[in-house]
């Protein structure tokens, strides 16, 4: 049974500008972010009187399910531009860094969700353990991996750069 709940209600909308940024950088398509949104809303509103921390159990449905499409898919669709951003709270500045934006999306999608749930999200090394379903030394380790691997990529492509300025 759906909820009919002013506070679900409320939820959705002080939440659904992050969520939808979250999942977008998940993904790196706004339709499919769109869908995770919905599909973890819908999950939330079935089971609204049970869950005592919304926000974890909305997180952790959308990256499971987006691990899961994942995994059936094998490839994955970019775009070019954010969806609506919501709420204005610094984090949609980061997000639009195209170049971080490029280099995040060559990440394997666990060391990606790492990092945007720790750092655009702001999870703790714990809370993004809990949400991904591993071990908080795992998401140590992904986001080590994907940080030393974005800072070499961001090197080499400002090296390019330097050497594609320095042409005649």
């Amino acid at each position: 049974m759906v909820t009919t709940d002013p506070a679900y209600s409320e939820f959705v909308h002080a939440r659904r500008g992050s969520l939808l940024r979250a999942a977008y950088l998940l993904c790196g398509d706004a339709a499919l972010a769109e869908d995770l949104v919905q599909e973890a809303l819908i999950a939330l509103a079935e089971r609204w009187e049970s869950v005592d921390h919304p926000d974890a159990f909305v997180r952790r449905v959308i990256y499971r399910r987006r691990v899961s499409w994942w995994r059936r898919s094998r490839r994955e669709t970019t775009t070019a531009f954010l969806p609506d951003p919501g709420v204005d709270d610094g984090s949609d500045v980061r997000a639009r860094d195209a170049e971080v934006h490029d280099v995040l999306r060559l990440l394997p999608p666990r060391q990606r969700a790492a990092l945007v749930l720790r750092y655009f999200e702001d999870l703790t090394e714990a809370q993004t353990a809990q949400v991904m379903g591993v071990a908080t030394g795992t998401v140590k380790s992904l986001s080590h991996q994907a940080v030393t691997r974005m800072r070499a990529e961001l090197e080499t492509r400002r090296v390019q750069q330097a050497d594609e300025e320095d042409r005649p």
